[in-house]
């Protein structure tokens, strides 16, 4: 039966967590500030756009209204999750930069050919291949970006020409040897600016910034044909990278030894120890889960299908399901549902804990919206991802920006879908605010606790909810228009994708397993408050200024690649303390007699695991240091670090917060069996290995020395992506692997919902297995 949550034991002052707070202040402060002055020099020195590009006789080969208009089209036909661009986007097409840098130094050397010698650049001798080469070269880099009026030598205009036409004609034809189907959104006018805009993105990449000898994207793409080697700037940074983290690991084990790991003597506040009554609000939660499943299950029904693209590209097993699901649409549905599913399950246990942490005690008509969010957050997605589909087939014209795609990887929703997220957003915070302070004394209790210094977990909560929903508006600038600048539309683009995941989603992951652990009893309030702050400090230092690592190629200033490398290197800091927290709660766990929670904390653990391994080892430790980046970015070493890190972290802790949820439901109402669920969690771990063994790893290492052998162009080019055909086939047993996981959880979220559900439940086989209790209300 329902027993009565214990009252919490009165806050006792310690020295360690005081001294922690207000370095975690002045960390977070000083890591936005810096952060400011990096946006402040971004801005200043992004590559300008001309206001034309002429040749030697005058005539305009195109001008920066006409770049900008291509940059719209770009995002309107939404290319970037088809292909990428300065290695950013899907890697199932070509790097549109990579290809248009080559393709304009191959015509420029045949130009140049034809006019000394009246040959092709294949039928010159070597010396006369040196000469033609030598002059290529320097016609590319010496291309003035910073002028009104850019001037372009007359082979390098006709390369320009020609691979005009060439983009625009590949963009507006079906050609399913490359699995492309046309940019149905684009007008033939559209298409032809579009155009524009790539070449200029891939001359970026080879002309030179003032009074340096690189580009203004530090000479990446690696293409040695056209200069574009590694800079002194990033062997030196790789060097220091390195020297600083191994000297942090040291640091942060000896202050974690010194000062953290004591024995645990505090008076324990195990507020979750005991179950309670079901407040009304949180009897509404379970349709959140339900929606974390099915869209689970979208994601993974997507990502199916696109990987059998990558080694079939004409067809879905003999169904032309590309001439209504195109690949880019399918990858939009893919890396939007892991954002959904994964917030909505933290949303949805954000609501569901609040109510217990607060001694069951609710605010008046938190039910009710509970119910209002949810209802809302669906229409939302709902719309956002019909929207991206009519956006994509040209169902959508001058509404495409706002209720279709805008072409922008992981924030392609309409600015209409992402202004009623935002706000859908600020509403989770403000309800998880009202759920854990649900009377007006326990707000001022609160609200003085905070401002005086005296802040608790609960405070570092709501705080990471208000983080998260305040961090998605940067990625809305400008609110009403496209940016004209892909380096900093790119910019603001990853203060949503990066510092979601490494700061906003750290800092709500740490908080919250940090109150789980004292809730139920494994560790002090004390500790547990030490704890988190000091991870903390490592998130905000490492995942703030850390975005830089994500700004080395594209277009922004040279110093976010030692900003980048040494600050994106400590965010494995706080993942080296996440396992071995993860390690010493398995052992708690195991020298507890009762412990109600061991499935979730299976997952728990596992996400700790998997942070550790995807965003740490094959991501932080390595592909951040720049001249590893340099060569790797864009090649499926990303698609590992990607997969393992967002799945295998944050969907891990998602699962397993959800979990935690569905025992507290259950409590002594109901039997709770943890088989399906630890089934699910060693599928899921299985389909990763797989994943990595038998499809990232081996078909990455290959890219990579490609990369090295070729250049980046060929390396993500169709003659290579041939080369690997069994190994993009090898992704299919991972994939049957996760699929079959993710069948039983959805299967065993419907049986562990049932006490919510009684008039359902008695329809569903193994009804019986629910025990007598109060009927609830839904």
């Amino acid at each position: 039966m329902a027993i009565s949550v214990q009252p919490a034991v009165p806050q006792t002052k310690d020295p360690v967590s005081n001294v922690l707070k207000w370095i975690l202040l002045l960390v977070a402060i000083g890591s936005f500030g810096l952060f400011a002055w990096a946006t402040v020099l971004t801005y200043e020195r992004a590559p300008p756009q001309p206001e034309r590009f002429v040749t030697a006789g005058g005539a305009v080969l195109m001008t920066g209204d006409d770049i900008l208009a291509g940059k719209e089209g770009f995002q309107k036909a939404d290319l970037m999750d088809y292909g990428s661009i300065y290695g950013m986007g899907s890697y199932f097409g070509q790097d549109y930069t990579a290809f248009a840098l080559v393709r304009m130094a191959t015509l420029t050397k045949n130009n140049l050919a034809q006019t000394r010698f009246g040959k092709p650049f294949d039928g010159l001798s070597p010396d006369q291949q040196a000469a033609v080469r030598s002059t290529m070269r320097e016609q590319l880099q010496q291309v003035d970006l910073t002028r009104a009026e850019a001037i372009i030598p007359d082979p390098l205009a006709g390369a320009i020409t020609g691979l005009r036409t060439e983009l625009a004609v590949s963009l507006g034809k079906v050609d399913l040897t490359i699995g492309w189907t046309p940019a149905y959104s684009l007008a033939p006018d559209e298409v032809l600016h579009t155009a524009d805009f790539l070449i200029y993105s891939g001359l970026t990449t080879v002309a030179r910034r003032p009074n340096v000898n690189w580009s203004w994207t530090e000479n990446w793409p690696y293409e040695p044909e056209v200069g574009n080697t590694p800079t002194t700037n990033t062997f030196i940074w790789t060097w220091a990278s390195f020297c600083f983290t191994f000297l942090c690991f040291g640091l942060v084990l000896f202050i974690y030894e010194f000062w953290l790991n004591h024995p645990d003597d505090a008076p324990m506040d195990p507020v979750l120890e005991r179950f309670g009554p079901l407040t009304e609000s949180q009897r509404k939660v379970g349709k959140y889960f339900l929606v974390v499943a099915a869209v689970l299950l979208l994601q993974i029904l997507a990502g199916t299908i696109m990987a059998h693209a990558y080694y079939d590209r004409r067809s879905f097993y003999g169904l032309n399901l590309h001439e209504f699901l195109p690949f880019n649409f399918l990858r939009d549905v893919h890396i939007q549902a892991p954002i959904i599913w994964i917030g909505v399950g933290w949303i949805g246990a954000g609501l569901f804990l609040a109510p217990a942490i607060a001694g069951g005690r609710e605010a008046r008509g938190q039910g009710f919206l509970v119910d209002v969010l949810f209802w809302v957050t669906l229409a939302i997605v709902a719309g956002a991802l019909i929207g991206n589909w009519l956006g994509i087939m040209g169902y959508l014209d001058a509404g495409w920006f706002w209720f279709g795609n805008q072409g922008q990887s992981y924030i392609q929703l309409g600015r209409f879908w992402q202004i009623g997220f935002f706000l859908g957003l600020l509403i989770w915070s403000a309800l998880v605010f009202r759920a854990l302070w649900p009377t007006g004394a326990a707000v001022w209790q609160a609200t003085r606790q905070f401002w005086s210094g005296r802040i608790r977990i609960e405070n570092l909560i709501w705080a990471a909810t208000l983080n998260i929903a305040i961090l998605y508006v940067f990625g809305m600038i400008p609110l009403t228009g496209i940016e004209k600048s892909f380096t900093i539309a790119d910019f603001w683009r990853w203060w949503v994708v990066h510092l979601w995941v490494e700061q906003s989603f750290e800092f709500f992951a740490a908080s919250m397993s940090a109150y789980l652990l004292m809730a139920i009893g494994l560790v002090s309030r004390k500790l547990a408050e030490r704890a988190v702050y000091f991870e903390l400090i490592l998130i905000f230092l490492g995942g703030v200024l850390g975005t830089g690592h994500h700004l080395y190629w594209a277009g922004g200033p040279s110093m976010w690649v030692p900003l980048g490398s040494m600050f994106s290197f400590n965010e494995v800091l706080p993942l080296v303390q996440l396992v071995i927290e993860a390690i010493q709660q398995y052992r708690l766990i195991r020298a507890h007699q009762a412990f109600n929670y061991t499935l979730a904390y299976t997952y728990l653990i596992g996400a700790a695991f998997w942070n550790f391994v995807g965003a740490g080892v094959f991501g932080g430790g390595t592909l951040n240091a720049p001249l590893i980046n340099y060569y790797e970015h864009g090649t499926f070493l990303t698609l590992n670090h990607a997969h393992t890190a967002l799945f295998g972290a944050f969907g891990l802790l998602a699962i397993g917060l959800v979990y935690f949820c569905l025992r507290y439901v259950a409590a002594d109402r109901a039997a709770f069996s943890e088989r399906l669920g630890l089934w699910a969690f060693w599928l899921y771990n299985g389909g990763l290995l797989l994943w990595i063994l038998l499809n990232f790893f081996p078909i990455g290492w290959a890219q990579l020395n490609a990369v090295f052998e070729h250049g980046f162009a060929y390396a993500r080019s169709m003659a290579f992506y041939d080369t690997t055909l069994i190994w993009q086939w090898m992704r299919l047993p991972g994939d049957v692997l996760f699929a079959v996981a993710a069948v039983l959880m959805a299967w065993d979220f419907m049986i562990k919902l049932r006490p919510l559900y009684p008039r359902l439940a008695a329809r569903l086989p193994g009804a019986r297995m629910v025990v007598a209790s109060p009927k609830p209300r839904d």
